[in-house]
C-alpha cells in the first residue's frame, strides 16, 4: 500500500450536501474501527468522543476544545460497510440532545481496495434543515477536509 493523496470535499448546493471520497492505506478493519470506536475516533476528529449504548440509536458527544460539545446519535448502522451519524450544533449548556429538526446526518461508507486499502466516502446532509444552509455547507466542507486528512495522517502513520 502506498501513502494516498485526496481530492477535497464537494458542496452541492442544490442537494444541501457535502461530500467526500478518499483512499486510504490501511485496511476495511482499521478504518472501521476509527470511524467507529470513541477511543479511536478521538485520535482523528473531536478531543473526546463518548458513546452511549451501541447500534443504531445510541447517542454520544463529540467533545472540541475549541468549539464545544457536540451531541449526535447513530442513525444508522450497517457493519462494517457504513454508519451514519445525526449531529447538532454545539450545546454551550451540555445537553447531549440532537434538535431532529435542525440538525444534519454525515454516512461514512467504506469498501475495500484491491491494493489492501480502503475507499472511504462520507456525504452529509440535511444542511436545508439549518438557519444558514450556505455557512454550513462551507464550514463543514472544510472541517471534512482537515478532519479526513487527520484521518488518514493517523491511520498512514502506523497508529
Amino acid at each position: 500500500m502506498t501513502v494516498t493523496s485526496n481530492e477535497p470535499s464537494v458542496v452541492d448546493a442544490g442537494e444541501f450536501t457535502v461530500r467526500r471520497t478518499i483512499g486510504i492505506a490501511a485496511p476495511l478493519e482499521k478504518v472501521w474501527a476509527a470511524i467507529t470506536e470513541p477511543a479511536l475516533i478521538s485520535q482523528w476528529f473531536p478531543q473526546r468522543a463518548t458513546l452511549d449504548g451501541s447500534g443504531a440509536g445510541a447517542t454520544g458527544v463529540f467533545s472540541w476544545d475549541d468549539y464545544g460539545d457536540v451531541p449526535f446519535v447513530i442513525e444508522e448502522l450497517d457493519e462494517p460497510r457504513m454508519i451514519a451519524y445525526r449531529w447538532g450544533n454545539s450545546d454551550p449548556a451540555g445537553a447531549a440532545q440532537v434538535d431532529r429538526d435542525h440538525s444534519t446526518v454525515f454516512r461514512f461508507t467504506v469498501e475495500p481496495l484491491d491494493d489492501g486499502g480502503t475507499r472511504l466516502t462520507v456525504v452529509e446532509t440535511g444542511f436545508d434543515t439549518l438557519a444558514d444552509p450556505a455557512a454550513g455547507m462551507e464550514s463543514n466542507r472544510g472541517g471534512w477536509n482537515s478532519e479526513l486528512d487527520e484521518l488518514v495522517a493517523y491511520l498512514e502513520g502506523g497508529a
